[in-house]
């Protein structure tokens, strides 16, 4: 094996330069385009519901002018707009109804443009005896269509969509209903970081956006047609129109914008859809430095990767030339020690005597090893019997707690010969039987990860169940236990029985936290939040304390007195939800008690009964 020659080594690292350019030429380029088709999708989505949520808003109000408009106190009003009572009462109607729908303003316009009637009659900046005939909601209607515009108001100096229609008296249009509907409740949740949501007129000015300061700003040169249309219809009243200094291009199949803001440039990928029946275009900006630094970002770890794939070839260059001139140190050795093998033979014969020596100890301390090994496991197995019997002891006194009282009525129930309430009871043992030999069955895995197989089970049965089990538990402790489990039904991923377990255990401890107090009330509530449903047990009890807090699921911890308790109920819970992929937490409430949390995951519908 020959060490690299250096013309070589030469090549080798010209190689590496090349295809470390190639890769930060070329990977920039895939990436940047990889990321902003993300951006665009993400921008897309977000556009659709924009959109959807400007239409839904104004379709709610849109056919409100023409119901308004056939009503009598509107008709009687535009027939004789003269007559005083006529205008107070259409004044107090069409206050009523824009305090019922929550819309900025109602207002009815006699042919010519004149205001009689308004739902701000007695605001100070009242539209009564204002001339709106200039603009185009009222042009349309006086015409004996269905008129709409946005607009800033002349007078409010408010920016809405006016809705109008006609008013017809005796087969003639005498009138004009205008509904002003109010925007900015959906402008006011556009804002966001990532991106920001714009709404344009025809002529390319903001009319809608996130940010205020846009407003009333064109994306778009303002010509002189532009303003002068603008102009006309007086859409801005007096507001000062500016064009925003911005630069648009094309990357690929994106569109994209620069604007200058604060003495810096920032890019945006412009995504947008008109809205014909409103005369908008709804446009959504995506600020592109996240996208550019994730592509630049992605570059340099690939760099990254590669110089790490170069210098460990480097490495390997290295150690095959160290290799080769160690071969032929050793080839030179060797011959050496081929002329001196004979004065060495009574050395190499002591040396084996010691290693044979060496490996008969060697295999002793092996023997001894393996047989410490053994100890230590059977010492394991011993004490896994010994908190398993611990267990049971504990798991089972809630139950056979629960049994007793169940014969103690089931005999004064015979006694009194009412017979099929004693055979109820007698099927109540029997099944808390069962469950007691399930439960034996699971504490005999406590020690180890279960195998039995995990399903669907209803929540509202499993809490069902554990009331009947720790209910003589909670008459001793006088506690009243509210349940609100929502109207849906829950199921999560679990075992019926080891959850039963679970709930057996919390709901015992709140027991022993409220017995005495003044209220002794403990609230089991649960909702699913996405794919997951939490469980909360809270007690008006006096909380846990924080010294203890991290040590409260230790097996064998336990803050009661001696012969109450062995410590180890929240310790078997803590590990049977985590074997369900759940999880198991307690905090102390900000009005007094503990809440206990469980969180575990959802299911559709229960195929069948979970495995136990």
């Amino acid at each position: 094996m020959r060490p690299v020659s250096k013309p070589r080594a030469m090549l080798l690292v010209l190689g590496f330069a090349v295809v470390a350019t190639a890769v930060a030429v070329f990977g920039n380029v895939f990436a940047t385009r990889a990321y902003l088709d993300q951006a665009a999708t993400r921008g897309e989505t977000t556009l659709r519901l924009a959109v959807a949520a400007l239409t839904g808003h104004m379709s709610r109000f849109e056919p409100l002018p023409a119901l308004i408009a056939d009503h009598d106190d509107i008709v009687a009003l535009v027939a004789d707009p003269d007559n005083a009572s006529l205008r107070i009462r259409a004044n107090a109607y069409l206050k009523e109804i824009n305090q019922l729908l929550k819309s900025s303003d109602i207002y009815v316009m006699l042919i010519g443009g004149d205001t009689i009637a308004a739902s701000n009659y007695d605001a100070p900046l009242s539209f009564v005896g204002q001339n709106f005939s200039y603009r185009p909601y009222y042009q349309d209607a006086a015409e004996g269509k269905q008129g709409r515009f946005f607009a800033l108001g002349t007078t409010s100096l408010k920016r809405g969509y006016y809705f109008s229609s006609p008013v017809h008296v005796g087969g003639q249009i005498r009138g004009v209903v205008v509904f002003k509907v109010d925007i900015e409740p959906i402008e006011a949740s556009w804002k966001s970081d990532e991106y920001e949501i714009v709404v344009t007129d025809p002529e390319g000015i903001i009319f809608m956006s996130g940010r205020p300061e846009w407003l009333y700003a064109g994306l778009l040169p303002l010509t002189r047609e532009r303003l002068d249309r603008t102009a006309a219809s007086r859409r801005y009243a007096n507001a000062t129109l500016r064009e925003l200094p911005v630069r648009a291009g094309l990357q690929g199949v994106h569109r994209m914008m620069n604007l200058m803001a604060d003495k810096s440039e920032r890019e945006y990928l412009v995504v947008e859809e008109p809205m014909p029946e409103a005369g908008w275009t709804v446009s959504v900006l995506l600020d592109t430095s996240s996208a550019r630094s994730q592509a630049m970002t992605s570059v340099l770890a690939a760099l990254l990767l590669l110089g790490l794939a170069g210098l460990l070839g480097a490495v390997v260059l290295q150690r095959r030339a160290r290799l080769a001139e160690r071969m032929e140190m050793q080839r030179t050795a060797r011959e050496e020690l081929e002329h001196r093998v004979e004065e060495r033979t009574a050395d190499l014969a002591s040396v084996n005597s010691q290693l044979e020596l060496e490996v008969a100890e060697r295999r002793a301390t092996e023997v001894q090893l393996r047989q410490t090994q053994a100890d230590l496991i059977q010492a394991g197995k011993l004490a896994a019997l010994g908190q398993m019997s611990a267990a049971l002891s504990h798991e089972f006194n809630q139950p056979l707690a629960a049994v007793k009282t169940y014969a103690d009525n089931a005999a004064i129930l015979i006694d009194r010969k009412r017979t099929g309430e004693a055979r109820d009871n007698v099927a109540r043992i029997l099944a808390l039987t069962d469950r007691m030999a399930s439960i034996s069955r699971h504490l005999r895995n406590f020690a180890r990860k279960p195998n039995e197989r995990l399903g669907p089970v209803e929540l509202d049965e499993v809490v069902r169940d554990t009331l009947e089990i720790v209910a003589w538990r909670l008459k001793a402790a006088d506690a009243d236990v509210r349940i609100d489990l929502g109207t849906e039904p829950l199921i999560v991923r679990a075992g019926s029985v080891r959850l039963q377990q679970v709930l057996v255990n919390i709901l015992s401890n709140a027991a022993d936290a409220v017995e005495g107090l003044e209220n002794r009330t403990i609230e089991l509530t649960a909702r699913q939040a996405d794919a997951c449903i939490e469980i909360i047990v809270r007690d008006h009890g006096s909380g846990v304390p924080e010294a203890i807090s991290s040590r409260i699921f230790d097996p064998f911890f336990s803050t009661k007195g001696v012969g109450k308790g062995l410590g180890l109920g929240l310790s078997i819970s803590y590990n049977i939800i985590k074997d369900f992929g759940g999880n198991l937490s307690v905090q102390n409430h900000a009005g007094g008690g503990a809440v206990f949390r469980i969180q575990l995951t959802a299911m559709k519908a229960v195929a069948s009964e979970a495995a136990e």
